[in-house]
């Protein structure tokens, strides 16, 4: 299990902190720790994670500025798919051999083994690829919401966002394609910029640009042959927000759902006058209270499905041992690293 400690708010409390300097404040309030495993009630289920991801929100938790935060001391991580060991009398949905990955976040899932309560856990196939079961939780549930629930679109219709890279922005790319609507993913320049287009368009992305490259005036070719996007998806914030608005149809909507420039989304009153755009926002702990557990179960499920068609793949992941925690932590914080670290156990 992980310890977390209570500095964490107050050694991360400047918002101008250097990476150096936040690396160095993480490894200060993580620590790796033997914890004795609780007895097996009988609502309870014995877990042996298997995987568990580090994601942005695991390190926004960590410093002490996400929408929700453990008590102190917590164990890290809100993602990952663990195989049940054992299930106490009272249990009835699960059964030894079955995987979970947990039904909110907060539960603390970098960690070997635990016992949890049966409904903290939510039920998935055992036959979907290791890494898709401990990614699925987060990105793809996001990713799936946002194209479905603010927008009406229909094939052949566009839609287009920024950090298209990311978790979320893969996935993005994969639903999308499954639900036949069009994309268009915006990415910061780099300097093997070739190599990321290339592995975009094989996961299903109609155009890749830079975020330069929007800004530019010939960026409107684009839509010569792709109809406005009606949707925009905004991870970013700032001015990179702001160029997404500029490129959305009259009366559509950009959902915020990650601000990782740490800039307010700026919209310009002109757009939101004469093109009557609508800007909202998106979390997925928000979605999960407004719905029912038997919801999620089958938002799960239906992604699942994409899974087994081979419409939907885990991103780019980099397993690392459990034990290694720090270097798993230090390469989920370096800019321009595509691949998404996953703590094995």
């Amino acid at each position: 299990g992980w310890g977390c400690g209570s500095v964490v708010e107050h050694l991360l409390e400047d918002a101008q902190s250097s990476l150096a300097d936040i690396n160095v404040s993480l490894g200060i309030v993580l620590r790796l720790k033997n914890l004795e495993l609780a007895a097996v009630g009988g609502s309870d289920v014995h877990v042996r994670m298997l995987a568990a991801p580090i994601n942005p929100s695991d390190i926004n938790m960590i410093q002490g500025n996400y929408g929700l935060l453990p008590k102190l001391p917590a164990v890290g991580g809100n993602e990952g798919v663990g195989q049940v060991e054992a299930v106490g009398c009272r249990v009835t949905r699960l059964k030894p051999g079955d995987w979970v990955i947990p039904a909110n976040a907060g539960l603390g899932t970098w960690q070997t083994e635990a016992v949890f309560s049966e409904k903290a856990l939510i039920q998935v196939p055992n036959d979907i690829p290791l890494q898709s079961a401990a990614t699925l939780g987060v990105n793809p549930c996001t990713a799936y919401r946002m194209l479905v629930d603010f927008e009406k679109l229909k094939a052949g219709d566009s839609v287009i966002q920024n950090a298209s890279n990311s978790g979320v922005g893969q996935a993005v790319i994969q639903i999308a394609a499954a639900l036949g609507l069009r994309t268009i993913n915006v990415v910061r320049d780099r300097p093997d910029i070739q190599k990321l287009m290339d592995r975009l368009k094989d996961l299903g992305a109609e155009h890749v640009i830079t975020e330069e490259e929007l800004r530019k005036p010939e960026a409107k070719n684009l839509f010569k042959n792709t109809p406005q996007p009606r949707l925009a998806l905004n991870c970013v914030g700032g001015k990179s927000s702001t160029e997404l608005l500029r490129h959305l149809a009259p009366g559509g909507t950009m959902v915020t759902y990650g601000g990782m420039a740490k800039q307010p989304v700026t919209a310009p009153v002109s757009l939101l006058i004469f093109k009557d755009l609508k800007l909202r926002g998106f979390w997925l702990s928000q979605w999960k209270k407004d719905h029912s557990p038997d919801e999620f179960q089958g938002l799960i499920l239906t992604l699942c499905d994409l899974i087994h068609r081979g419409q939907l793949t885990a991103p780019a992941c980099s397993e690392v041992p459990l034990q290694d925690y720090h270097r798993a932590l230090e390469a989920s914080m370096e800019p321009f690293v595509s691949s998404k670290q996953i703590l094995t156990m």
